[in-house]
């Protein structure tokens, strides 16, 4: 299942917020936004597309396809909302929390992060970090 725009996201904040904050992020990266698609699915829907287009078989909250250009942002994030919400729970978290945190590690990812490594994994949670500091400011309550 994929979820449209028309369907009711479970959390707090918009697509337009997500892309206002995406150029903050990006403008603090040095690099310019050229266009991020958000696309949510079920956690069934994303395993088919982790299959077809990766090769993986397994659940994941995040994939994150970039068309990146030098330092033109450009790419799709495809999201389970159902990892999100499942994760929310277990962790004890807001689902705004996790989702907040999940968008913007797949757009750090199109920014050129990776986190293969332990040592890029704890990197790229402190940016996440840093950059979930100033999501209230364009209106994205995750705390």
């Amino acid at each position: 299942m994929s979820y449209t725009s028309s369907d009711i996201l479970p959390w707090d904040f918009t697509e337009s917020q997500i892309l206002h904050w995406f150029q903050f992020v990006a403008e603090s990266e040095g690099k310019m936004l050229a266009g991020v698609t958000m696309a949510y699915y079920s956690d069934e829907g994303l395993l088919e597309v982790n299959k077809t287009y990766l090769q993986h078989d397994y659940y994941t909250d995040i994939i994150t396809f970039d068309r990146c250009r030098g330092i033109r942002i450009k790419g799709d994030l495809a999201i389970s909302v159902d990892r999100i919400v499942d994760h929310a729970l277990a962790r004890g978290l807001s689902i705004n929390c996790e989702a907040a945190r999940v968008h913007v590690h797949g757009f750090l990812h199109l920014c050129g992060y990776n986190d293969q490594t332990e040592k890029q994994k704890l990197a790229m949670r402190s940016l996440e970090d840093k950059y979930l500091a100033h999501a209230s400011d364009f209106g994205i309550l995750w705390t």
